[in-house]
């Protein structure tokens, strides 16, 4: 070879190194990228996914609140209802006394009317009677206090006592006599 060619190829040998040198940063700095670019997407996958968590748990408190509000608008009226049953007892009682005494029927019409009027009034806010002989027994809406020899088993044969319910929750159970 002649001293041209081996110079040639000695150049060609150290730029090939020197390619091979220049190339090694290169691809170390090409393999850091991806990895900063899978941690960025874990990152990102991460965040997303603590958003829509935090997203569920706001709608969930938010259903459940609008739940708790609903069911105390339902209920906030048991009290008030409970109280007020005592004062149907009593209008009732005023009526069986006033049918039994022959009390004047203009007084004995104003006391039904106002009975009346008091009941549709508790109907409409959700209060009803439960309870009238000739129903099935329900242990969780009547309370049995005696035997009524004469009705069916597990028939209400008498009524003592009226029971009520608020929005399908017992407010009062009814005392009853039950068939044997």
């Amino acid at each position: 070879m002649t001293e041209q060619t081996t110079e040639q190829t000695v150049n060609t040998d150290e730029t090939l190194e020197t390619l091979a040198t220049d190339a090694q940063p290169e691809q170390d700095e090409v393999a850091s990228l991806k990895a900063d670019i899978a941690a960025l997407q874990d990152e990102v996958k991460q965040a997303k996914e603590a958003a829509a968590r935090a997203n569920a748990d706001s709608y969930n408190a938010q259903r459940r609140m609008e739940q708790e509000t609903e069911k105390a608008k339902r209920f906030a009226l048991q009290k008030f209802a409970k109280e007020l049953l005592d004062v149907v007892d009593n209008l009732e009682r005023a009526i069986d006394n006033g049918e039994k005494t022959g009390t004047d029927e203009a007084a004995l019409e104003g006391i039904r009317l106002t009975h009346k009027s008091l009941l549709g009034v508790l109907e409409k806010n959700g209060v009803v009677a439960v309870g009238a002989a000739g129903d099935a027994f329900n242990p969780e809406i009547h309370e049995a206090v005696g035997i009524f020899p004469e009705a069916a088993k597990d028939t209400i044969g008498q009524v003592l006592q009226k029971g009520y319910m608020l929005n399908e929750r017992t407010l009062r159970p009814a005392m009853v006599l039950v068939g044997a």
